[in-house]
């Protein structure tokens, strides 16, 4: 076989349906985020980022950086091993402390990203507990798509959101057999958030086990910052909370919190946390600080909630089609993968504007889109050059726009 041939070939064919992948090399600066400095060849050029995950720019936040300076400086760079051989610093303890009590949970569990957590989290609960069957939303993450293909244990699609469909489907499954329901809270590429409160009613009926994504929620929503279930009163009654530290906390890694039995279960069994070396010290300090800070000041929610409301409001007055929602993603709707390419483009280029195309596999073909994220660090100047590069690039395309009334 030709591999090099095959390889190339099926990369020209992404290039030809106008979604091959294009990574867009930056140096964020710390204190002036969100602009930040493009490499392009042997130049570089300042950019204002407007898709970043940082929701709230707490990967510049002055106690965050202070504890890793800290803690790099007592402890060094790595943590030296799997959590299980001579990993397991001080900081993974102090961390995981604070995760339990943002969740209300007796115990919680690090891992070394939200994808290992989820893959690592639903991977071994519906693998090691005999004939489980999972209960998976259609438009679940990727990572817990992986961790149930990885079980191997019977999974049942349920409609997107659509309780009445869950409840007919563990409706065919006796009391006898342990079910497993995962869900989100909010949804990355359409923004939407799920009816917790319903899902739980229903697994409460069938007696399943509740697994919820927060990992665009945490930080975010609640009055300590700890997702939309604490927000909605609701945590208490889900078996799983699984969040990230790489978003709204602005550092990096996963976790999952949950009954202290349920947590070191998966401490025990899990591939994906027993054979992978651990965060370094400093980041799981930076993570802590971070938690810390949101558990108890409002101020970044609060302007976050603002700038995202601005942003919505300026973008209807131009007629730019946006998915409406409760969150504080903005999908701006394109619709087509060439002219979502060529408008991420245009705006990099003429105006420094960065929002990275989002196309088919992440969403549906013909729902192509630029997922916009406002933070509490955009400020009204850019928010007036986003809104008059997107108007401008808008009728150059001859995209359709909104009325103001609609």
């Amino acid at each position: 076989m030709d591999y090099e041939g095959y390889f190339k070939g099926e990369l020209d064919a992404v290039r030809g349906e106008g979604r091959y992948r294009i990574f867009t090399e930056i140096e964020r600066k710390c204190g002036n985020f969100p602009h930040a400095t493009r490499y392009v060849d042997d130049r570089t050029e300042q950019v204002t980022v407007w898709c970043s995950n940082d929701y709230l720019g707490m990967g510049q936040h002055p106690a965050v950086l202070e504890a890793m300076h800290n803690t790099l400086d007592e402890c060094g760079a790595g943590a030296g091993g799997t959590r299980n051989i001579s990993g397991t610093n001080h900081h993974h303890v102090l961390l995981e402390q604070e995760l339990a009590d943002l969740h209300g949970k007796e115990a919680a569990l690090l891992f070394t990203s939200g994808y290992v957590s989820n893959w690592a989290g639903l991977g071994t609960l519906a693998a090691k507990i005999p004939g489980c069957v999972v209960f998976s939303d259609a438009l679940n993450h990727a990572s817990m798509i992986e961790g149930i293909r990885h079980s191997r244990a019977t999974c049942r699609v349920w409609r997107h959101n659509d309780v009445a469909h869950l409840d007919e489907l563990l409706s065919e499954y006796g009391p006898d057999v342990p079910k497993l329901v995962a869900f989100e809270s909010v949804y990355s590429m359409d923004g939407d958030i799920g009816p917790i409160a319903e899902i739980l009613d229903v697994c409460e009926k069938h007696g399943a086990m509740s697994y919820i994504d927060e990992v665009h929620a945490v930080g975010l929503y609640g009055p300590r910052g700890g997702g939309v279930a604490e927000r909605e009163g609701l945590m208490d009654r889900i078996t799983v909370i699984e969040g990230t530290l790489g978003k709204a906390f602005g550092v990096m890694g996963g976790y999952i919190a949950a009954s202290e039995a349920l947590c070191d279960f998966i401490r025990t069994f899990a591939s994906g946390f027993i054979f992978t070396t651990a965060l370094p010290p400093a980041l799981a300090a930076g993570a802590a600080a971070s938690i810390r800070h949101l558990k108890t000041s409002e101020m970044e929610r609060a302007r976050h909630k603002e700038r995202v409301a601005t942003v919505r409001r300026r973008l209807d007055a131009i007629g730019i089609p946006h998915l409406p929602n409760p969150s504080h993603i903005i999908p701006v709707m394109v619709g087509d993968p060439h002219k979502c390419k060529r408008i991420s483009d245009w705006l990099m280029d003429n105006h420094g504007i960065y929002v990275q195309p989002i196309n088919y596999p992440t969403v549906p073909r013909g729902t192509e889109r630029l997922r916009i994220t406002p933070s509490p660090v955009h400020s009204d100047g850019d928010v007036d050059k986003l809104i008059h590069a997107l108007s401008d690039i808008w009728s150059q395309c001859e995209l359709a726009r909104r009325s103001a009334a609609a």
